[in-house]
């Protein structure tokens, strides 16, 4: 087995578990930086070049594609799997998980609960945003925030307002949700693998702060779902077409809501809290879809996963 992690750090935990993971397995196992990467196209040849060299089709790889580099990224992978690689994220669908609006009308649409959401332009009246979204206090969202930056609590309407204001003269891109009080800062990550949540963990916020993010101070613990944590987990998931995500919920008065789906979930949380080998379970998706008897060639490629 050939695999090939796209990855831009090698010293990262994720990524160091991932080629831990293979290498116990005797997989010829190698973290490639897509960036370095370039691709050759010409008719009938697809070629990718790697620090001058041009890089052998791998049987399978796994991109952990970060959220800066999506554009780039997702061309890299979608240039493997037109070479007929296994991808255990699709390109398309990591491009629609990493659009914080496309995933949610997505998931609306596949009839997953989730916070009620407003996205206006900024020639929008802000009290009109704020009188759809519910009213104070609200969640602000830049779209193209991560891990928990660009996400700001406006408890008043007049703070919502301000912020709204201060956002649109920017012309910055924003959601709006309503906060879930309730929650108490908290969430649940759920890690699902080929169909099935092999792991979930509770994410509790620093004192003092909403956002539950573990790169923002907040502690994790093992978590067992309920029955319809499971499934919310699950349809999400498969709305996104990923096979490895990890799902983020909120608890709610109403239930469980899905705040996000995660195409490159980080490892390290959720392994110390579960003590379970997420690792692992991504390696035993691996081969169940790859033979290693069988011709890349014959390999089988649906059009929706490489958005052909």
């Amino acid at each position: 087995m050939k695999l090939y992690i796209l990855s831009r750090n090698s010293t990262l935990y994720s990524t160091k578990r991932l080629m831990e993971s293979a290498k116990q397995r005797g997989w010829d196992v190698q973290i490639i930086d897509y960036l370095e990467c370039s691709i050759e196209i010409q008719k009938g040849e697809l070629k990718i070049n790697y620090h001058g060299e041009e890089l052998d089709a791998p049987d399978a790889i796994i991109p952990r594609i970060g959220a800066s580099r999506t554009f780039y990224g997702t061309a890299m992978v979608r240039h493997f799997e037109m070479m007929n690689a296994f991808s255990v994220a699709g390109s398309l669908a990591i491009s629609r998980s990493r659009d914080k609006l496309r995933s949610l009308q997505i998931l609306s649409k596949h009839e997953v609960d989730m916070p009620k959401t407003v996205f206006a332009s900024n020639k929008s009246d802000t009290e009109g945003v704020i009188k759809l979204s519910g009213g104070a206090p609200l969640v602000l969202k830049i779209l193209e925030g991560t891990q928990g930056v660009g996400v700001v609590l406006a408890e008043t309407k007049k703070a919502a307002k301000s912020v709204l204001d201060a956002f649109y003269g920017m012309d910055v891109n924003l959601l709006v949700q309503e906060f879930i009080a309730e929650a108490g800062g908290a969430d649940i990550r759920a890690i699902v693998v080929d169909g099935e949540v092999v792991g979930a963990m509770k994410r509790q916020g620093a004192e003092g702060d909403f956002r539950s993010n573990l790169h923002q101070g907040g502690s994790a613990t093992v978590h067992k779902l309920s029955a319809e944590e499971e499934s919310m987990a699950l349809a999400a998931a498969k709305a996104m077409g990923l096979g490895v995500c990890g799902v983020d919920m909120i608890p709610s008065a109403r239930g469980p809501l899905v705040m996000e789906v995660n195409s490159s979930p980080g490892l390290e949380g959720i392994e110390k809290a579960t003590g379970v080998d997420i690792a692992g379970k991504i390696m035993d998706y691996i081969e169940r879809n790859v033979s290693i008897a069988e011709p890349k060639k014959e390999r089988k490629i649906k059009k929706d996963d490489i958005g052909a």
